[in-house]
């Protein structure tokens, strides 16, 4: 008579979200318990044990038959989503030994298992997932952010090059926004991606995006001292390079008040300090608003 209803959260799914063998044993060999039933959140027993890692509980839930390894919560997450989440390689094996499981199925946003794994730096489940020919590494949710650019922005070094070692993952396609993989790593300050990253022959370090704002400039405008340094130092950059609104990568310092930034600029020769955007202002202009004349 269990079958179907919503539990505000019974005890098979206390049980599973505390890791109690014993009572979950116990508990899915009483007549007619619903094993997949859903609490007010829409949790399954095989869900709460996979978001806390509970390996042992999620191997006795699947033994039995019932649970069903792809059912989503209310926010679409899948059991394999909460474990990637949250870094249970354990878990993880444990379900992507299961024939029927998805192991790139999307939440409602697009996000999948990897890209949950890539946002928290977990290298041991990329490492799973990367390597498996159902998965794909280069897969953008419904924002258009890839994995890599969930790992770029949080500094997760190692799982940028895990990703880039796949010859799924291209570093030159934009994403919804124009954005590439050397851009989310310039704008993000991420020296790590950013050096593996211009170690790629197809990566060009001046190819400016649809504003007319190159890696450089991207950087400047962030603060990013490390990466702007970085840039500085392969031969091909143009430290000067103006965007579409004439503003360079000095300009973009200045206004944002990027004191150090300036700086490094500066002791370049082929930078100009008096270039004028298109609409007549100049570096000098930017850090007057900033109270920094002296500069």
């Amino acid at each position: 008579m269990w079958k179907g209803m919503r539990f505000p959260f019974g005890g098979l799914h206390w049980a599973s979200f505390f890791g109690v063998v014993e009572v979950v044993a116990a508990l899915i060999e009483t007549r007619g318990y619903d094993t997949d039933a859903r609490d007010f959140l829409g949790r399954s027993p095989l869900v709460l044990a996979a978001r806390n890692g509970h390996e042992e509980v999620v191997k006795i839930l699947l033994e039995r038959g019932e649970a069903n390894p792809n059912k989503p919560d209310d926010y679409t997450r899948t059991p394999l989503a909460h474990a990637a989440h949250h870094g249970h390689e354990g878990v993880v094996k444990v379900l992507l030994r299961q024939e029927e499981v998805i192991p790139d199925k999307p939440n409602a946003w697009g996000q999948t298992p990897i890209s949950y794994a890539a946002k928290y730096g977990h290298e041991g489940v990329v490492k799973m997932l990367i390597g498996r020919e159902d998965v794909n590494p280069d897969r953008p949710d419904d924002t258009g952010t890839t994995p890599f650019v969930h790992a770029a922005r949080r500094g997760h070094t190692e799982v940028v090059k895990m990703l880039l070692t796949h010859q799924g993952v291209d570093p030159n396609k934009p994403d919804t926004r124009d954005a590439t993989l050397p851009r989310h790593a310039a704008a993000g300050g991420n020296e790590g991606a950013a050096k593996i990253l211009l170690e790629r022959e197809e990566v060009n370090p001046n190819r400016p995006d649809s504003d007319g704002r190159t890696l450089l400039s991207h950087a400047a405008s962030n603060g990013h001292e490390g990466v702007v340094k970085i840039l500085l130092g392969y031969g091909g950059v143009n430290p000067d390079e103006p965007d579409n609104s004439g503003r360079t990568p000095l300009s973009h310092a200045a206004l944002n008040g990027h004191e150090q930034v300036v700086k490094i600029l500066l002791e370049r020769e082929e930078v100009n300090p008096d270039r004028s955007t298109a609409h007549g202002r100049t570096p000098l202009l930017y850090t007057s608003w900033h109270g920094r004349e002296g500069w």
